[in-house]
């Protein structure tokens, strides 16, 4: 199983994770290997990957499905945490986990996204509509946004601090008052929190299902920001960007069943955070304008 683990993923994880990336990239082929062995799979085509685990085609008892095994990392704790409350609502099914390894059995989609839809406008229905499903009660264990607003405004103040302020006073003004809101906001369903055009598969059960949900607790006016930023080079050629960002908004809002000025803000905050997370981290100049340009025309 060695030789199958992308080269891709594992120097995105050992340059990301350093010593304990490298680590889990070595342990992983025995990790497969003892998880097909454990829920009875063979292997069913290609080995693929996202940005932080390898996900293996099997079959078990004729039946398709994925074996997903991500690096353990806090962010992706919630994901089986999601998956088991939706049972299969408006998301793939979860059928076996360990959530120790961060390894989960998961029903089969097909590999065609939303990102393959030619219209943007139906695809950001099909997304609204999904986080509108989306929206059940949350479990207990799952991450509260409200909880979560105080390190969210501490982690942008110390940021922009570190960055030497690098947008206008007045654009993380706005996100810092909206992250305030999101503090007091009273709304416990549970979101997807990474909700975009390549995280919704085409399906045989549904005719859409989502994949990769960070899950949190909180209105889905939150997933507004990552559905808009979707084909980039669409919006950049856009005559207006300001009015094509307003436009995406409003189909996702009125799909979804979200306050529209809700999601306007939450997209402006979370552009803030995508914009000095990414000058932090060093990442490829047109994206950091891209955030930071959406975010400074969002501040009403």
């Amino acid at each position: 199983m060695g030789q199958v683990i992308p080269a891709s993923l594992a120097q995105a994880t050992i340059d990301r994770e350093g010593a304990a990336g490298r680590a889990w990239i070595e342990a992983l082929p025995g990790l497969v290997d003892q998880y097909l062995e454990r829920w009875n799979c063979t292997r069913d085509g290609d080995v693929l990957h996202g940005q932080v685990g390898v996900v293996v085609p099997v079959r078990r008892a004729q039946r398709s499905a994925v074996l997903k095994i991500s690096f353990p990392h806090p962010g992706n704790v919630a994901e089986p945490l999601a998956l088991a409350a939706w049972d299969g609502r408006g998301a793939v099914r979860l059928l076996e986990r360990d959530d120790e390894q961060f390894a989960m059995l998961l029903e089969r989609a097909r590999q065609e996204t939303l990102e393959d839809l030619g219209s943007t406008d139906e695809a950001l229905v099909v997304a609204g509509r999904l986080a509108r499903r989306l929206a059940v009660p949350a479990p207990p264990e799952i991450p509260r946004l409200q909880v979560g607003a105080a390190a969210w405004e501490q982690q942008m103040l110390a940021q922009d601090n570190e960055l030497g302020h690098p947008m206008p006073a007045r654009v993380i003004d706005v996100a810092l008052d909206t992250i305030r809101a999101f503090g007091a906001d009273q709304t416990d369903t549970l979101m997807h929190g990474d909700l975009h055009f390549a995280n919704v598969l085409r399906a045989e059960r549904e005719p859409w299902l989502a994949i990769d949900p960070k899950g949190l607790a909180g209105s889905a006016a939150y997933d507004a920001a990552t559905i808009i930023r979707d084909r980039p080079a669409e919006l950049l050629g856009a005559a207006d960007l300001r009015k094509a960002l307003i436009r995406r908004i409003e189909i996702f809002s009125e799909a979804a069943e979200v306050d529209r000025d809700l999601a306007l803000c939450a997209a402006q905050a979370r552009m803030v955070s995508s914009a000095l997370w990414e000058r932090q981290h060093e990442q490829p100049r047109v994206g950091v304008e891209l955030a930071e340009r959406v975010a400074s025309l969002l501040v009403s």
